[in-house]
């Protein structure tokens, strides 16, 4: 069988934000089909590795590859279609509360290029299909329950065929059922080939969807990360992210 291709290439990275240190010697590998939890303390660094992989911290020190571009060489201009190969996953859901589920992903569609009406509609229909959310088209974000519109998020993140999908505590904002029913869709969006690294403060995650897991660990004044795997978390897991 051959090996899955590389995703995400880091090694012996320092992450700056402003002055201060936040991670150094950071060392992180994900290839196509992985699904990783990065867990930590509130302050550890997770969410300032999540914004490095879609640059938004820049890189000060060592190797960085995200897909097919080298984040330490990458050009402002390049920024976008960076962007256009990843999916993020967001806390707070961020939909826009004037339009319909259809109309929040058809806007993200015209942003980014794709002008037939036809083929927008059929890619939104595709993506509801994959999360359970055909039905709720025409329903306004306030009209859905918190699961239901994580559900669009994730819709949201899948519309431009992504090989990453980073989820920023995307249960947090979830009661542990349907955190758990998230982070269940996000891992068969997983063994369909795209990567996903979910970071989380549920520690339940961890014993009922046991996955390989990165631990973001303080170290005097910067961070470092720590692979404990499935079975270390589950065991560890109100250790690590209290």
């Amino acid at each position: 069988m051959a090996d899955k291709a590389l995703v995400v290439e880091m090694r012996d990275v320092t992450l700056c934000q402003e002055e201060n240190v936040i991670f150094q010697n950071l060392n992180l590998s994900l290839s196509a089909g992985d699904f990783v939890y990065l867990i930590g303390s509130v302050g550890s660094g997770k969410s300032t590795l999540l914004k490095a992989l879609y640059a938004e911290v820049p890189i000060s020190a060592g190797y960085a590859r995200v897909i097919d571009y080298d984040l330490v060489k990458l050009k402002r201009k390049h920024l976008p279609y960076l962007r256009r190969k990843l999916g993020i996953v967001f806390q707070d859901f961020q939909l826009l509360n004037g339009r319909t589920v259809a109309e929040n992903l058809d806007f993200v569609l015209r942003a980014t290029d794709w002008k037939n009406r036809a083929d927008r509609e059929q890619r939104i229909e595709e993506v509801l299909t994959r999360v359970g959310m055909t039905r709720k088209a025409y329903k306004r974000p306030h009209e859905l329950s918190g699961g239901e519109q994580q559900r669009v998020g994730i819709a949201r993140a899948l519309l431009a065929k992504p090989a990453l999908i980073l989820a920023d505590e995307p249960t947090g904002n979830l009661d542990s059922e349907t955190g758990l029913q998230i982070a269940c869709l996000l891992y068969e969006i997983s063994k369909q080939g795209t990567a996903v690294l979910m970071s989380t403060h549920n520690s339940s995650l961890l014993s009922d969807l046991p996955a390989r897991t990165l631990a973001v660990r303080k170290n005097g004044d910067a961070s470092s990360l720590v692979e404990l795997g499935a079975d270390a978390a589950a065991s560890r897991k109100n250790t690590e992210i209290d």
